[in-house]
């Protein structure tokens, strides 16, 4: 985990630039704190009463770019990718999962979410949801918001796994 390749966001940027930057920047956080694990320690989970592991964390994101982007703001409709388990988060049950689906899966997900940010002409755009109004720049903030905090399970996760820390 010593080798930080992500970029980091420009502190002089637009709104749009900034909120995508960041958004790409917790993205590839979470791809760093997985990067060089086994299978197994991508499925280990840290604390006995708990779910998470970083699989999972992948798993979810991948979930959650879905929702938000194509089934929000694009209006999509599609099946869970990992359907929920006696009312669990599906994304969340890794014992049987294959690591290089979900990763593929994560990662077309965020290709599938910039390419529709990048179809809204302005970040107060917004679109119709559950009888909510929700704009763009919602969306990328609470994505934000929602990487931040699964990153600093992550951070856990990690150094239970091997011992790594870092940002």
């Amino acid at each position: 985990m010593s080798d930080d390749q992500r970029t980091t966001p420009s502190k002089v940027a637009d709104d749009r630039v900034s909120l995508t930057s960041f958004l790409d920047y917790q993205r590839a956080t979470l791809a760093m704190k997985c990067e060089g694990l086994t299978a197994e320690q991508l499925k280990e989970r840290a604390v006995p009463t708990s779910g998470l592991s970083l699989l999972g964390l992948v798993r979810h994101a991948a979930e959650v770019e879905r929702s938000w982007f194509r089934t929000v703001l694009s209006g999509e409709q599609g099946a869970a990718l990992w359907p929920a388990v006696d009312g669990v988060f599906g994304e969340f049950h890794v014992d049987d999962a294959d690591v290089d689906e979900a990763f593929t899966l994560w990662r077309e997900a965020c290709e599938g979410s910039r390419a529709v940010t990048d179809a809204f002409k302005s970040l107060d755009d917004t679109v119709q949801f559950r009888g909510e109004v929700i704009s763009l720049r919602y969306v990328l903030t609470h994505m934000i918001e929602e990487y931040a905090r699964h990153n600093g399970d992550a951070d856990l996760l990690r150094e239970s796994v091997d011992g790594a820390v870092g940002e």
